[in-house]
C-alpha cells in the first residue's frame, strides 16, 4: 500500500462509464418495467453507489477513503443500458478505482436482475473517463 501519510487532503473527483450489452427483449421489458425481479435501474444505482463506498473492502491494496459523493445514472438505449458513475471526496487519494467500483457492481445488478429473462448479456467498456483533484490534476478521456 502506498504511504500517503503525509500528503494533504484535496478535492478530488472521478467519473467512469460502462455499459451492459442486452438483447431487444430485455431492452423491452426494461423500457415497459416487465422485469420480474423489478426496477432494475433503481437496484443497479443504489448497487453502484453502495460499491463505491465499499472499494477498500474489495480492493486489498485501496486506501480507505471517505466517499463524500456518489452518483450512479443508468440509462436505456437500443442495445442495452449505458451507466456513469462519478465519485468525490476530499482526502489524500484519488476515487478513480470507487468510480469503476461504481460502475462494474451496476453493471453486475443489472445482468443480476435480467439474467432470468435472457442470459446473452455481456459487460462492456468499463473505463475511465475524466479525474480531477491530486498531484496529477485534472485528465479527461479523448473522444
Amino acid at each position: 500500500m502506498v504511504d500517503v501519510t503525509e500528503k494533504a487532503p484535496t478535492v478530488r473527483r472521478a467519473t467512469a462509464e460502462g455499459f451492459v450489452h442486452c438483447p431487444p427483449a430485455v431492452v423491452a421489458a426494461l423500457r415497459d418495467g416487465t422485469v420480474p425481479k423489478g426496477d432494475v435501474l433503481a437496484v443497479a444505482r443504489i448497487a453502484g453507489i453502495q460499491g463505491a463506498k465499499r472499494t477498500a473492502e474489495l480492493l486489498p491494496l485501496a486506501h480507505v477513503i471517505g466517499v463524500h459523493a456518489a452518483s450512479v445514472d443508468l440509462e436505456v438505449v437500443d442495445e442495452g443500458v449505458r451507466i456513469r458513475a462519478t465519485v468525490g471526496t476530499a482526502d489524500r487519494t484519488g476515487v478513480e478505482m470507487e468510480a469503476f467500483t461504481a460502475v462494474t457492481v451496476a453493471a453486475l445488478a443489472v445482468v443480476d436482475m435480467v439474467k432470468g429473462l435472457d442470459k446473452d448479456v455481456s459487460i462492456e467498456g468499463v473505463r475511465l473517463v475524466a479525474k480531477t483533484g491530486g498531484k496529477s490534476g485534472e485528465w479527461k478521456r479523448e473522444a
